[in-house]
């Protein structure tokens, strides 16, 4: 098998610029800043689309809302779809749409907190792009990153996509009330998970069944 791979510096300019990453972190930075400011918690929620990122953080944030001042952020390309959802569980919510972007980046999170009640808030649950790539290299000042894979993404999405769960404080593992009926092993992908960063919480859930909510959010630091 022939493996094809770039030399250094022939990847061509379609590849982000150094300078606009760095750009970002500073962003991001600024964010983690205002942030910090109001006392407030920002989780930023990545995963491929339909691992479950709206169902999860419409479960957690009506477990959480009878305690704490809950707003959403909900990333999408186009559509209002999730944020709709969100909507109706009486918490308030900002839709980003990103046109062509697969991801949400500092600059955009910027405008959304702009338009938030801040002094308001406690957490802000910031729901990124469907994706397991590109949100990797952008930070977005949130406190802590959490990564959903699903099941039904087959065996392998872990070693597939290896480079989201290095900044990752948090991995879920989602959909397990499927795993047989799918012929995945969820303690693999654990496996998996831990290999590429040993120090990242890794829990199992079903939104179905609403198995792990408590877990995930006293892993973000929230109790119930």
């Amino acid at each position: 098998m022939k493996i094809v791979k770039p030399d250094e510096g022939e990847i061509l300019d379609i590849e982000l610029e150094k300078d606009f990453l760095e750009k970002n972190r500073k962003l991001a930075a600024e964010n983690r800043k205002a942030l910090d400011q109001f006392g407030i918690t920002a989780i930023d929620v990545m995963g491929s689309i339909g691992s479950g990122k709206t169902s999860l953080i419409g479960l957690l944030a009506s477990l959480l809302k009878k305690r704490y001042r809950i707003a959403v952020v909900a990333g999408d390309l186009t559509t209002t779809i999730d944020a709709e959802r969100i909507t109706r569980l009486g918490i308030e919510v900002v839709q980003v749409n990103t046109g062509k972007e697969c991801h949400l980046d500092a600059n955009l999170i910027k405008k959304a907190l702009s338009s938030l009640p801040l002094k308001d808030l406690d957490l802000v649950f910031i729901e990124n792009v469907g994706n397991l790539i590109c949100p990797a290299e952008f930070p977005l000042g949130a406190h802590k990153r959490v990564v959903i894979v699903s099941v039904t993404e087959g065996p392998w999405m872990v070693k597939k996509h290896p480079y989201i769960f290095h900044s990752a404080n948090v991995a879920v593992i989602n959909k397990i009330d499927l795993a047989e009926i799918m012929g995945v092993d969820p303690s693999r992908l654990v496996d998996d998970i831990k290999s590429i960063n040993s120090s990242v919480k890794t829990i199992l859930t079903s939104c179905r069944e609403e198995k792990g909510l408590k877990e995930v959010a006293q892993a973000i630091g929230f109790q119930v």
